[in-house]
């Protein structure tokens, strides 16, 4: 990947986003949806622009050509613009996943999957950077994939996302907890979202509801991952490193043990997180099934820095042990 061919991209997604973010009157990233709309359809939609600026617009869109970029360099790019307008409107919900964690659930993801096709799911999606890093890394391999947010500009930057990359993801505006209108998947990625829930109606449907007070939307979301996943799949989740040890966790515990096996449990380096209470890690569960054996072991580990490339090597060739012997 050429990080100059990167920053050249995302000057133009930066610069026409300005553009139409002061013609339009709207957010940076509201701007941005508009500007990668306009890129994929290679041209101007918006009809409200003044005749100067959609020449402005025409003129920068014709300066570039997609094709001549990689995937990588297309999400690359467009994710430092969504970064970007992130830093102007901080919500509780608009954070994306670290690229370096989105490299490693891919990576995981090759290892564990190894069917040449197969049903991907983020429920959680945001703005797609997770799912899209993922697919990225399945080279050789046929996916179709399908994301699910609740926030409406979130899954709009999704669905830019994906157009840009080419990859054919189905998308639903929705509570993820509600019920979905999807087949079942071969597997789940997503970054939880921690907090509570609010609506308790819903949560009463859930094996995972709280006895008293709202429910813990992470556990309904892992309950509701595993209903939509087909028996054998594999769910990646990045949790908070204190997901078991809630008051709720005994009956999380419970459950896991009905429905999945653990596979594994890596803890990220603290490195990676402004402290250690944000600090995370990523849980790997399958679906039991009829054909489906527990591993002999669980996968443990505390990942190093992912500045250490030697320690990370290392890692990753007993990762590699592990799921020969395992799997």
């Amino acid at each position: 990947m050429n990080i100059s061919t990167v920053e050249d991209l995302f000057t133009l997604f930066n610069e026409t986003a300005l553009i139409l973010q002061e013609e339009l009157s709207c957010t940076y990233l509201e701007a941005l949806a508009e500007t990668g709309e306009n890129i994929f359809h290679q041209s101007v939609l918006q009809e409200e622009l003044s005749e100067l600026t959609i020449k402005r617009l025409k003129k920068s869109y014709e300066s570039v050509n997609l094709s001549k970029y990689n995937v990588e360099e297309i999400r690359r790019s467009f994710q430092l613009a969504i970064l970007k307008g992130m830093q102007e409107n901080i919500q509780a919900n608009h954070q994306m996943t670290p690229d370096t964690i989105g490299m490693l659930v891919g990576y995981l993801v090759n290892k564990f999957v190894k069917q040449p096709s197969f049903r991907l799911f983020d429920p959680t999606i945001g703005t797609g950077n997770l799912l899209t890093t993922v697919i990225n890394q399945q080279s050789g391999k046929s996916i179709d994939s399908v994301g699910i947010d609740i926030d409406d500009l979130l899954i709009k930057l999704a669905y830019i996302n994906a157009n840009l990359q080419s990859h054919p993801v189905q998308l639903f505006n929705q509570d993820s907890l509600e019920p979905l209108f999807i087949d079942l998947v071969d597997v789940v990625v997503s970054d939880l979202p921690y907090g509570y829930y609010p609506n308790d109606v819903r949560s009463a449907e859930y094996q995972l509801k709280a006895d008293s007070g709202h429910s813990y939307a992470h556990h309904l979301l892992i309950e509701q991952s595993i209903n939509y996943t087909k028996d054998g799949g594999y769910l990646f989740f990045i949790i908070p490193n204190g997901l078991f040890e809630s008051e709720e966790a005994p009956k999380l515990h419970q459950y896991l043990n009905e429905k999945a096996y653990i596979q594994g449990i890596l803890q990220l380096p603290l490195s990676l997180f402004k402290n250690e209470k944000a600090a995370k890690s990523i849980l790997i569960l399958q679906k039991k099934g009829i054909d489906v054996k527990k591993p002999k072991q669980v996968l443990l580990a505390n990942l190093p820095s992912l500045t250490k490339a030697a320690e990370v090597e290392k890692m990753l060739g007993k990762i590699d042990v592990w799921i020969s012997e395992n799997k």
